[in-house]
């Protein structure tokens, strides 16, 4: 038989159950609410993420390109060097051949002064200016032989080396 605590208890169960409903509705509602949340948050973090890796991208072609270009102003440079000095080399061995020129030259005209009955008593005189440093000995017809000679040294021979 049935007392009337029992029912009170039963109808208080009933509410019992009805603010639980509501309770695990409220908490479906902020799982669902959450979950949305965490979603659209990944989603924000993928898109950070993938215009990191496109402006990571960017940069990488971009330093590419600016090592392309460093590296064709090197090897640019590198050949105008290469050209300077063979060049340089060149004029070193001139100046090397025309120093040697100019020493055999020297010793000439000394030792036709020393011997000067080589030419006889009325041998050519020889200008003070001949021995001033314009080289004026090149004019002087019995070096001419002298100048005559190839110098042998070249930008192609140089850049074997």
């Amino acid at each position: 038989m049935a007392s009337p605590s029992g029912t009170s208890s039963g109808s208080s169960m009933i509410q019992n159950s009805g603010s639980e409903e509501d309770l695990q509705a409220l908490m479906d509602q902020r799982k669902r609410k959450r979950m949305l949340s965490n979603r659209e948050s990944a989603r924000r973090s993928r898109m950070r993420k993938q215009k990191h890796l496109d402006d990571l991208a960017a940069l990488v072609a971009q330093l590419r390109n600016e090592n392309h270009q460093m590296l064709t102003s090197v090897n640019l440079t590198t050949q105008k060097y290469l050209a300077v000095e063979a060049e340089n080399s060149v004029l070193r061995a001139q100046v090397g051949e025309l120093s040697h020129r100019l020493e055999s030259l020297n010793e000439i005209i000394e030792f036709l002064n020393a011997t000067n009955g080589v030419f006889g008593p009325a041998g050519p005189p020889v200008p003070a200016s001949f021995y001033e440093p314009d080289y004026g000995f090149f004019n002087n017809p019995l070096n001419m032989a002298y100048l005559n000679q190839p110098i042998m040294a070249s930008a192609d021979h140089m850049l074997q080396y």
